[in-house]
Formats: C-alpha cells, structure tokens, sequence
C-alpha cells in the first residue's frame, strides 16, 4: 500500500502569488512570518528576506511563491490542523509588511485537514524549527 504524498502546510492564491512577484521585483527575496497578535493583529507579514529574525521558536511550514513562510512554534501547536491559505484583499496591511502601500493586504484563511491528510503530514514529520 502506498502512503499519500503530505499536503503542503502553506499555499497561496493566484491573487497573493501575483503580488508576491511584483513585491519581490521591487524589493529582492522576501520571507513571510505569520503574526500572532499585538500591533499588526494576526496577518501574514511579508519581508524582505533575512529582515525579520527567525528564531528555535519558530518553524517553517513551506514556501509560498518561492519564499520561505514561518510561524512560531506554539502559534503552529494550534494551526497544526489546518492548511493555511494566504490570500489577498483591497485594504491596508500590516504596518510593517511590504504590501502596505500597494492598497491590498495578505489575509491567512485556513482549511482543516482531513484525516488522510494528518496521517500523511504525520508520516512526513514535524516542520522545520529554525532557519
């Protein structure tokens, strides 16, 4: 019997790998980290590549547009079960995101995986902590 290939952690829109081209032609690499609260609310928050400090507290759940995407560790302990779909919307981002002044923000929504699907992600192993 053959096991499933693992479900991405992470995927984008076609609406969100479009901005992420422009924002990247304009700015070089770029890396994600998905916000836990305080200033910016909950968003993912796009930066210039190596900008934002990744630490042993966070993990990287995959790439979306070619650019690495990171949450912290215990935000990932009860995200665990859902696929994160990032998005775009007309409206300001994050103060500190890159698609700020582009009038349209990231937005995370979220699908719960199925039984099938955890099995396989289980089988695969915990995502990466760290760089």
């Amino acid at each position: 019997m053959t096991t499933p290939d693992a479900p991405a952690r992470v995927v984008a829109s076609p609406a969100a790998l479009a901005l992420i081209e422009r924002l990247a032609a304009r700015h070089g690499p770029l890396m994600f980290h998905q916000s836990g609260g305080c200033c910016d609310g909950s968003a993912p928050m796009c930066y210039p590549l190596g900008e934002f400090l990744v630490g042993d507290s966070d993990v990287r759940l995959g790439e979306i547009g070619g650019c690495p995407f990171y949450m912290s560790a215990a935000q990932f302990d009860y995200w665990k079960h859902t696929q994160l779909l990032i998005d775009v919307v007309p409206g300001r981002g994050g103060m500190f995101s890159l698609e700020g002044p582009e009038g349209l923000r990231f937005l995370t929504r979220s699908r719960v995986f199925s039984d099938a699907e955890l099995a396989a992600l289980e089988a695969a192993g915990s995502p990466i902590r760290g760089q």
